[in-house]
């Protein structure tokens, strides 16, 4: 099976950046061909197919910053879409798997050419995220940040959703992806339900705390980008009308725009919070708490709550979230917004012990579903039977 994989930014960086690199790393792992096409590559992968940096000609690195993402993805878009041809020629192309905003051109010449394609979809429908975000900052009073990847961009918007119409599949990382574009008419069988992971040699717990004969205060933590979208403000409110506020302690990681912080300001400087802004070491941070706090409002299925649950953190989400867990199994699920929910769900960890080290070890026991060689493996099904669908079966 040969893949061409287009990733139109900076492989190997933190976020789609790292999510894509895991993708491509576990596929050559598995001995699958894979063409990479990439703006940069940030982490070396080997024994790939081949490798095109899109943007670094001559090999001088071109500043993202400077072009701007839109005019980076679509030059990328444009470098890829120009190759496919010859590279089909010599060794065929099975399967294209690319990402959203740099793929419009390759889709439509991978159509010509009568290659399968199959386009990521991170998070939910780009129209839904866009709504969501700019009413939480009508709410707040706040003006979007213009360059945040939740503000509104009518071009994007309908490149994007050209992209969706142009791709003969999309890859949904959560069952909440898949809703947001069932309900705008998307038929069941062009979204496939895949998944993401997590590195077990980054991302581990030493050792099975026992919250029964720990004395500690509880620690609620919060990692990622700290916006309007992700719910953050809700989760400060939850943690300050909670009992747990006044012995434990509520520790946030994560780049915070000016507005919004000053909004949510009179929450963060509570003795109780910690911002500690962007960290190294978030798996160090992650084993030194109890749990994880995600109330997003639209999300794929982020990453870090792939690693919390590895470092022992029980996931305390929306269900808006993405996150891979089951209510009072192995983790909370509160609905986007409930602030009285969310308090109760904080409270309930951390007053009830015996229930906080049930969730946790079920959350520890199922881990080997959670890691990227799971994921490649799931990743690897769905090329397969988008490639040769099975007769009289769902593609996925």
């Amino acid at each position: 099976m040969h893949i061409l994989y287009s990733f139109p930014l900076r492989l190997g960086r933190t976020g789609i950046g790292s999510t894509a690199w895991h993708q491509v790393s576990g596929l050559v792992n598995q001995d699958v061909k894979v063409s990479l096409f990439c703006g940069s590559c940030e982490k070396p992968i080997s024994n790939l197919e081949g490798l095109r940096k899109t943007l670094v000609p001559w090999g001088l690195k071109l500043p993202i910053r400077l072009l701007g993402r839109k005019r980076a993805a679509e030059l990328h878009d444009k470098i890829v879409a120009r190759a496919i041809g010859q590279i089909h020629e010599k060794s065929k192309i099975d399967i294209i798997h690319c990402w959203p905003s740099g793929a419009l051109a390759t889709l439509e010449r991978a159509r010509e050419l009568g290659i399968k394609t199959i386009l990521e979809r991170p998070s939910a429908h780009t129209r839904y995220v866009f709504e969501i975000a700019r009413r939480e900052c009508q709410k707040l009073g706040i003006k979007s940040n213009r360059s945040h990847y939740a503000a509104f961009n009518q071009q994007r918007l309908l490149r994007e959703e050209r992209e969706f119409e142009m791709a003969d599949r999309l890859l949904c990382p959560s069952d909440f992806v898949v809703k947001t574009f069932l309900e705008r008419g998307f038929e069941r069988k062009k979204l496939c339900r895949h998944q993401y992971g997590y590195d077990p040699s980054v991302f581990s717990t030493p050792r099975l705390r026992n919250s029964q004969t720990d004395e500690s205060p509880f620690r609620l933590l919060y990692v990622g980008d700290c916006s309007p979208l992700k719910g953050l403000h809700y989760a400060l409110q939850a943690w300050l009308q909670s009992r747990a506020s006044q012995k434990g302690k509520f520790v946030i990681c994560g780049g915070m725009a000016p507005e919004y912080r000053k909004v949510i300001r009179k929450w963060l400087d509570h003795p109780s919070v910690e911002y500690l802004g962007f960290v190294q070491n978030i798996a160090e941070i992650m084993r030194n708490c109890d749990a994880l706090i995600l109330p997003s409002l639209g999300e794929g299925s982020a990453l870090v709550t792939y690693e919390a649950r590895a470092c022992g953190c029980v996931l305390l989400v929306s269900e808006a979230g993405g996150a891979v867990c089951e209510h009072m199994k192995d983790g909370l699920i509160h609905t986007p917004g409930d602030v009285k929910t969310l308090r109760d769900h904080i409270d309930l960890l951390a007053s009830d012990k015996v229930l906080l080290d049930k969730l946790r070890k079920n959350s520890l026991n199922g881990l080997p579903d959670l890691t990227w060689a799971k994921a490649t493996q799931v990743l690897i099904k769905i090329y397969q039977e988008s490639i040769y669908p099975y007769p009289n079966k769902p593609v996925c």
